[in-house]
């Protein structure tokens, strides 16, 4: 866990002193929800650390800028997202078919295929788990969305922050931020209706049903599957009911301490170089 070391001095807050102590409290109770929100981002275990630090030491450099009546946490991701836009504004989106390009890399690259064999059979944290993966995917698509829609949404439908909330992070009026998680929730609806293999039989992409032969026995897959209830709620074809279950799925994960999070963090950098190469 990231310790913040370098906090040695007090400082003051309005009326108030925050020690070192509670400050250290204060990081503590949020950095796994903000490192993994890093991390969905940024598609990167190593630049969501570098970024969780960088919010950190600002986050004390600013701290009397802080309203004691706000919420820390707000306040916090404010400063990591904007730490977070700098960084990656510039990184172009990637494309809907992003994971295709990826096993395309790995099929046609036998060292990426033994290395992912290697994780998949050896690493403690290589197992392959269909759940896990279903949040692994929604990091890849909502990577397709423009970088403020992809923000927006990431903290209204997986961290739960409210559209007033968001506003004060993102800086954008209340009916702005309505008009992002509309487009953005819109978007999401349709790759995933004529992608995924889970919800739709014509769904161009099987990877959850492909690679849980790395390390599962095959023949579990459809009891898998079957017993899924994103699938079983599938028939209804309404794809709000659908993408509403599909992100509780991935609020429930934290994709750093997965146990598929070395597999992940393989299949992240792969794709992130199979679309950075095309």
């Amino acid at each position: 866990m990231f310790q913040v070391r370098f906090l040695r001095y007090f400082c003051v807050m309005n009326d108030n002193v925050v020690t070192k102590d509670s400050f250290d409290e204060l990081v503590k109770k949020h950095q796994s929800e903000l490192k993994s929100f890093l991390y969905r981002f940024t598609a990167s275990r190593e630049d969501s650390e570098d970024l969780a630090q960088e919010t950190f030491i600002k986050a004390f450099q600013k701290i009397n800028t802080f309203k004691v009546d706000s919420s820390f946490k707000t306040w916090l991701f404010a400063i990591g997202i904007n730490l977070a836009k700098d960084h990656f504004r510039a990184n172009k989106r990637w494309p809907v078919n992003a994971q295709d390009k990826c096993k395309d890399l790995i099929s046609t690259t036998p060292s990426l295929e033994a290395e992912l064999k290697n994780i998949a059979y050896t690493s403690e944290a290589g197992k392959y788990e269909i759940r896990e993966h279903i949040d692994f995917c929604f990091t890849c698509i909502i990577k397709t969305l423009p970088i403020e829609e992809h923000l927006v949404l990431m903290l209204a439908d997986i961290y739960a922050f409210r559209v007033k909330e968001i506003a004060e992070i993102m800086g954008l009026s209340v009916g702005v931020i309505k008009h992002h998680l509309h487009n953005s929730r819109s978007t999401m609806h349709d790759i995933f209706e004529h992608r995924c293999a889970l919800i739709n039989k014509k769904g161009v992409c099987h990877q959850c049903s492909e690679l849980n032969g790395f390390r599962n026995e095959k023949a579990d897959t459809q009891r898998i599957i079957s017993e899924m209830e994103l699938v079983k709620a599938a028939n209804r074809k309404d794809k709000s009911h659908l993408f509403r279950i599909r992100t509780e799925l991935v609020k429930a994960i934290d994709p750093l301490q997965a146990g598929s999070s070395d597999l992940h963090d393989f299949l992240l950098n792969q794709t992130t170089r199979a679309v950075d190469t095309n």
